[in-house]
């Protein structure tokens, strides 16, 4: 019996083992995405197809697939897919939900702290051989204990970011589509939108990108903002409308932001935030602990091979494919 073909977009870091005894793999060692072109090159010979956020599956790519049986997203969110064209070509998508809930918490927590106690601007100030003596007044920063701290989206993420200012003795206010039962063990407050931005000290993301929100933080919005506010953003980069972001701290009408995603992705090296000090950006590491990565990269596999085999993905994006 012949094997099936696959294409995974990138390295993974597990070993791909498990594929051995029924795929011949073919994995793309570069550390950029594959072109289109290259993807839907591919896309016409295999069977099962493992890829990343950052690749675009789009209808024409799905479309040409004639042989797919499934597509294995290592990835939690899944709008660089198509569903609407997978599911009418019957084809399952995987995903991998739920498993860095606790990584991406705790890396908005580093970055509202590091944001907030100016920890980046510190290093570059010693560095630069400017510390010279203790002052008064170097490098003051905001107070976390005590402080109110405003949730956008209390799914999962959010949620678990809630559990951990309780430590903090943080008032904790929350926007979401609906009231959660959840919030009184959390200690949460439901509110509207516009309230959470008037009265938190931090406010920080974890809402799904959708039609709603797409740059649901731009000038309005940052202009309802304390001057103090600091804006956390690990959820997805078009949440945030850039050039509104960067006039609001330019102009400081917030103090500052740490951002883990942007728009666009990566972001331009010449792009205008970059030149500001109040403003602090990683690479899309929120996830980026290894026991998460691996876990992912272990989901991912199993959703490729039970698409394979015709069994249904343990994490299927659109199980109405079984009906």
């Amino acid at each position: 019996m012949s094997k099936f073909k696959v294409f995974v977009t990138r390295r993974l870091p597990i070993a791909l083992d498990r594929l051995d005894p029924i795929a011949d793999v073919e994995v793309w060692s570069e550390r950029q995405p594959p072109p289109d072109d290259v993807l839907l090159e591919k896309i016409g010979a295999i069977d099962g197809l493992l890829c990343l956020l950052t690749d675009q599956i789009d209808r024409h790519l799905i479309e040409a697939g004639t042989s797919l049986k499934v597509i294995s997203q290592m990835a939690v969110g899944y709008d660089n897919i198509d569903i609407p064209t997978a599911t009418a070509r019957h084809l399952p998508v995987g995903h991998t939900p739920d498993v860095l809930t606790d990584a991406t918490a705790d890396f908005a927590w580093t970055l509202l702290m590091t944001a907030a106690r100016r920890v980046v601007e510190a290093d570059r100030f010693v560095r630069a051989g400017q510390w010279q003596t203790w002052e008064p007044d170097l490098l003051l920063g905001a107070n976390i204990a005590g402080a109110t701290l405003g949730i956008v989206g209390l799914g999962r993420i959010g949620q678990a970011v809630a559990r951990r200012a309780k430590g903090f003795d943080m008032r904790i206010l929350y926007a979401d589509r609906q009231r959660l039962d959840i919030e009184q063990s959390l200690g949460a407050e439901c509110v509207t939108f516009d309230r959470l931005l008037q009265e938190s000290d931090f406010v920080t993301i974890h809402a799904p990108l959708t039609e709603d929100t797409y740059h649901l933080f731009s000038q309005p919005q940052f202009q309802c903002m304390k001057r103090s506010a600091i804006l956390i953003n690990t959820a997805r980069g078009q949440i945030v409308d850039s050039e509104a972001l960067y006039q609001a701290l330019k102009e400081r009408q917030i103090a500052a932001a740490a951002l883990d995603v942007t728009d666009p992705e990566p972001i331009a090296p010449q792009s205008l935030l970059l030149t500001l000090d109040n403003l602090m950006i990683t690479p899309h590491i929120a996830s980026a602990s290894r026991p998460t990565r691996e876990k992912m990269a272990s989901m991912a596999i199993a959703n490729l091979v039970a698409g394979l085999r015709g069994d249904r993905l343990p994490h299927c994006v659109n199980p109405e494919v079984y009906q």
